[in-house]
């Protein structure tokens, strides 16, 4: 087994150790904090599954960098292989009981996205990609969908923690694409949402202030699925997931001016 192979067989290990303690959890009782703002949400799943990945990674794979979301990162700038980390994305949707949420892992190798995995514990869908080797969804290949038009897409976005004071707020955004779209949807886990374009299910998605354990996976599990993913100017999309358009390709200029009101 190469390194490539040996990193994905941990992931998807790694994924599904996460998504059985959520699952275990679902609507049971647990701690849940704000962060950054009241709508921000942390819980004690969050930190167990997180606590979970890293302790493991440290374990397992001491040299790798690691960047996740709560906060237990373990930097070594020189290291080869960086793992990108979201250990509940959704957490807002879990807090709430809303069968919405998931455990995303990327991992970059020099700086590329090589291997991303998310996986939805209560449907038990393992999604997964390889650069260069094509995605899947529990070994089964996927493909993005052929609509070639806005008018009749299916859609998703999101919403930031700090929609509630900033101007920067993606209601314009999301009032373009309703008037313009077959349908907009907001289920909550940008992680999801990639992936369901990946599958199909959605024919594009979009979103503004993300952050890179958001994207990371579900970035490169849609491109291996044939689609496309950008900034809103069309540009190479920011690791950072400030902001994202993603599609199946055939959609997406047209996506990107409607969303720019052109």
């Amino acid at each position: 087994m190469d390194e490539v192979e040996a990193v994905h067989a941990l992931a998807l290990r790694l994924a599904r150790e996460a998504g059985a303690i959520q699952r275990a959890r679902y609507e049971t009782t647990f701690a849940i904090e704000s962060k950054s703002r009241p709508i921000d949400l942390v819980t004690e799943v969050d930190r167990a599954c997180e606590a979970l990945l890293v302790e493991t990674l440290r374990r397992e794979r001491p040299h790798d960098d690691i960047l996740a979301e709560e906060g237990g990162a373990h930097a070594d700038a020189g290291a080869a292989w960086r793992w990108i980390i979201d250990p509940l994305d959704g957490t807002v949707n879990f807090a709430h009981g809303y069968p919405c949420f998931a455990v995303s892992i990327g991992v970059e190798h020099a700086g590329v996205r090589t291997v991303g995995v998310v996986y939805d514990p209560l449907r038990d869908e393992c999604f997964e990609a390889v650069r260069g080797g094509g995605a899947r969804c529990n070994g089964r290949p996927l493909r993005v969908s052929e609509c070639a038009e806005v008018g009749r897409a299916l859609l998703a976005t999101g919403f930031a923690y700090d929609v509630r004071d900033s101007d920067r707020d993606n209601l314009v955004e999301f009032a373009r694409a309703v008037k313009h779209a077959g349908g907009v949807r907001r289920d909550g886990s940008a992680a999801i949402d990639l992936c369901y374009v990946a599958c199909g299910r959605y024919d594009g998605y979009w979103e503004l202030k993300l952050h890179p354990w958001d994207v990371a996976a579900g970035i490169l599990i849609v491109e291996e699925a044939g689609g496309r993913v950008t900034d809103l100017a069309g540009g190479p999309a920011p690791a950072s997931g400030r902001e994202i358009a993603s599609s199946n390709g055939r959609i997406h200029d047209e996506l990107l001016r409607v969303l720019g009101g052109g």
